[in-house]
């Protein structure tokens, strides 16, 4: 097959695909892509490192949400370029060609999930596998027009693939088709442990002014108008206690300090040539003491608590899954960053929480997608897919 995306690092040999598919299950006849942080049996995980690939042995056995996928009869095709230890968020790995972002060819297809989401949004894969820590399902699917969720934190097992902050790593997945996205969710998530009707909308005013421009309010508003609807009432919820920009330093100082934890002896123990972004952002892990991880921590239970409280049984908080359109491609290194640090201010509330949020593909601004989020209670996860079904239907 054709990578005309820069997608994969790797396409799957015939043998592989005929030992671990099945001819039967809910899955049979897709075609599956699997981020490059997940064991797939016989291939080496290289986590988006040339090093770290050239070091590993071939994986034993696939990770736990492969093999769940196999089972139910999706064919692996191939392993997708990730962003360097999947510590980014824009799908620029120095070391490997940039994956294209099919919906805007001019602009990142966003990460580090870039290959998984290119391959979907460019019809190379029926599904891909990704993973979110700070944004890194909904944003590459925001910029890529399609469906992306962030699953409750611990709800799918991370067995057999790469941490980068274990308190905040996520595993999800991509689909063009809404039913074929409800299908995965069906094979790979229990039962939602959250039982509430979730009937009515609120939205955070201060979460709104972190989109860029008149524009995307504009485009913003159109969505809102296509979602409020299937809603008994929408309504403003409460301030958090903290500052965006507590929450922020809060998010970057638990993240920096597990990532540090995580990768840190490896990285230290010789030339690793980290790409620009990566490199700075392992360097301010390693600068976290302890003392300010449980502060922090203790701000991130505060604020858990109070967006539990906020949602309650019924509720689900709306809000713009990033500030706008991707960024452009060729944009300096310095605008990316003030890009993603706006973004992450408004993808954290899921990441900080716990709690899973979905981006919908209802919107476009400057010719490029733009998506709205739908962010509910712990363990609502199927049942925002089965609403992002229905609102996507009447869209």
């Amino acid at each position: 097959m054709l990578d005309p995306l820069n997608a994969f690092i790797e396409m799957a040999p015939t043998e592989i695909t005929a030992e671990t598919s099945k001819l039967s299950g809910a899955l049979f006849g897709t075609t599956l892509a699997v981020k490059d942080i997940f064991d797939v049996k016989g291939t080496r995980t290289g986590c988006g490192n040339p090093q770290i690939l050239q070091q590993a042995k071939p994986a034993t056995s696939n990770a736990y949400v492969v093999q769940s996928l196999l089972d139910n009869g999706a064919d692996y095709i191939g392993k997708t370029l990730t962003d360097e230890l999947a510590f980014s968020l824009m799908g620029q790995n120095s070391h490997y060609p940039f994956p294209i972002n099919p919906a805007a060819p001019d602009r990142v297809t966003g990460g580090s999930s870039c290959g998984s989401v290119a391959a979907v949004a460019g019809n190379l894969a029926d599904i891909a596998l990704g993973s979110d820590t700070g944004g890194s399902i909904r944003a590459p699917a925001s910029f890529c027009g399609i469906v992306g969720l962030r699953t409750t934190h611990g709800r799918i097992s991370l067995e057999g693939s790469m941490s980068l902050a274990p308190s905040l790593d996520t595993a999800g997945w991509f689909a063009k088709d809404i039913s074929l996205y409800e299908k995965v969710g069906d094979v790979i998530l229990n039962s939602d442990s959250h039982k509430g009707n979730l009937t009515d909308l609120i939205y955070s005013p201060e979460l709104d002014t972190l989109m860029l421009g008149e524009e995307e309010k504009s485009a913003y508003k159109k969505m809102l108008a296509d979602v409020a609807p299937h809603f008994g009432s929408l309504s403003p919820a409460p301030k958090p206690n903290a500052s965006f920009d507590d929450l922020y330093i809060c998010f970057r100082q638990i993240q920096g300090a597990e990532a540090w934890k995580v990768h840190g002896e490896w990285i230290s123990s010789g030339e690793r040539n980290l790409g620009p972004g990566v490199k700075d952002r392992f360097e301010y892990g390693a600068q976290i003491t302890p003392d300010m991880v449980a502060t922090q921590t203790q701000l991130r239970d505060q604020f858990r608590y109070q967006l539990a409280d906020m949602l309650g049984e019924n509720k689900i908080l709306v809000l713009p899954t990033v500030p706008g359109a991707a960024p452009k491609a060729d944009l300096d290194f310095a605008s990316l960053q003030s890009y993603r640090e706006q973004a992450l201010r408004l993808l954290l509330w899921s990441g900080l929480s716990g709690f899973p949020q979905i981006t919908l593909p209802l919107g476009t601004v400057h010719n490029a997608p733009f998506g709205i989020s739908l962010l509910g209670p712990k363990g609502s996860d199927k049942a925002l897919i089965k609403l992002a079904k229905t609102i996507i239907s009447h869209a």
